[in-house]
């Protein structure tokens, strides 16, 4: 039985005691932080912390719960057996550690608050590892600490993705001014962390100050309308960042207010390249006050108004847009209610204008025949537009031999589309295949990788 082998059946029955002893005890219900960060991150360099043998991180993690008397998470002890493996195959530069608690290829154990603590003194003596994946998790506001922490200590880290966890608004408040001071995250995925108003309103201040973030997802963080205002307040001025998700807020009448500041917003800032506002209600009027901004804006690359209440008089004012505007490269209209006359109206556009444009998605749109054959015809004939999504409209014949036409042809990539034709009894018709913009965004699948290009089609295409 090797050393480490030893330790880890040393510590099993050391936490089966613990475990049994605790039944006995009373606890709080909300977890406190009991681990002492380490004060000092310079007082050691990462290679004497982190030995370098293949059981290096495994047997560190190891010896930091014995030291504090923590129960062994199997699920990071794997994740650390695999960049063990990577550093003896020298492949230890941008290691990303992905421990995400809805991995379905691998049995998982959710981190708790307590295995965030230990796995961040782990990352304060880690250079090599500078993006940390721990959505779905069960991390609570005393994660949020140290998460906040090691913000603070560790300079090599780039992407955080903290998204789906239990994090609340002084979970929040803490990361936000953690970012203060700041200067290496690029990337931090907050969604679905229930952080409300109160948090969001740290978050839209901490961009005053912070000059080095690029990316931030507040998206299904039940921000409210104040949030939205603060947000293109800031971002009016803001230079650094390049795109920004506020998904689904919280709001209530139907005024569309947010349309107002986010226009006024976009007329502002020439920085912005990807903007996210699905389920902001935005109805024809709203979508107007957007064109009008984008008639100035030169810098949006990526548009998602995805899940809104935008109809064909919408897609009027988007097409007379995009006549003109030469930067918008990714447009997500998604689960609107455009038909078969908005369909028409982005056809024409697309077929006889517009050559900047790339990807676009009409899926659950309420199209017929006609306007889905009217936009094959602009993917034949517009080089530039090479990634269409169609799923969830009104199939009839002449769409599928349309769309096979298309694939069959060479016009459109099999992996650039969400359907695939197949023939039955001399007939085509058209099955759903896993494609499309931010396809995994939510889940996870079972059979390949999440982040392949073609399930994510919009990153492929604004960072290829």
């Amino acid at each position: 039985m090797s050393p480490l082998q030893q330790r880890l059946e040393e510590h099993r029955m050391s936490s089966s005691l613990q475990e049994n002893a605790a039944e006995a005890v009373e606890t709080d219900d909300t977890p406190t932080p009991t681990l002492t960060p380490n004060p000092n991150p310079d007082s050691a360099s990462a290679s004497e912390n982190v030995p370098e043998s293949i059981a290096g991180l495994q047997e560190y993690y190891c010896n930091l719960c014995l030291e504090n008397s923590k129960k062994i998470n199997p699920y990071i002890l794997h994740v650390f057996q695999e960049v063990d493996e990577d550093i003896k195959k020298g492949l230890e530069k941008r290691i990303t550690l992905n421990i995400a608690g809805n991995n379905r290829l691998i049995p998982v154990e959710r981190v708790t608050d307590e295995d965030f603590g230990i796995l961040s003194q782990i990352l304060e003596t880690c250079p090599y590892i500078n993006g940390l994946d721990v959505r779905y998790n069960v991390l609570s506001d005393a994660g949020a600490y140290y998460a906040a922490n090691l913000l603070q200590t560790q300079r090599y880290l780039i992407y955080l993705n903290l998204m789906f966890n239990d994090i609340g608004p002084e979970g929040g408040e803490l990361i936000a001014k953690a970012l203060h001071k700041n200067t290496t995250l690029k990337y931090l995925r907050m969604t679905g962390n229930k952080i409300e108003n109160k948090g969001g309103m740290f978050f839209a201040s901490m961009l005053q100050i912070n000059s080095s973030l690029e990316k931030l997802d507040l998206g299904d963080c039940d921000l409210g309308m104040q949030n939205v205002i603060a947000f293109a307040t800031v971002l009016s001025q803001n230079q650094a960042i390049k795109g920004i998700n506020l998904n689904r807020p919280i709001l209530y009448g139907e005024q569309e207010e947010s349309t107002v500041h986010l226009g006024h917003m976009l007329k502002e800032n020439q920085w912005l390249v990807e903007l996210h506002i699905c389920k902001h209600g935005i109805k024809n009027c709203g979508m107007q006050k957007l064109c009008d901004a984008l008639y100035l804006n030169r810098s949006l690359r990526y548009l998602d108004i995805s899940c809104n209440k935008i109809t064909r008089d919408g897609m009027e004012y988007l097409a007379d847009v995009l006549k003109s505007n030469i930067t918008l490269e990714v447009l997500d209209l998604s689960f609107n209610r455009i038909e078969n006359a908005g369909a028409n109206c982005l056809s024409e556009t697309l077929t006889s204008h517009n050559r900047s444009l790339k990807v676009l998605s009409v899926v659950s749109n309420n199209i017929e025949g006609e306007g889905l054959v009217a936009l094959s015809q602009s993917v034949k004939t517009n080089p530039t537009l090479s990634n269409i999504y169609i799923w969830g409209n009104k199939f009839d014949e002449a769409t599928c031999v349309a769309y096979s036409d298309l694939i069959q042809m060479g016009h459109l990539k099999p992996n650039n589309t969400d359907v695939e034709p197949y023939v039955v009894d001399g007939h085509v018709y058209l099955a759903e295949v896993c494609n499309g913009l931010k396809k995994h965004y939510y889940w996870t699948p079972t059979h390949r990788d999440a982040n392949s290009p073609s399930s994510s089609a919009d990153f492929a295409v604004l960072f290829q």
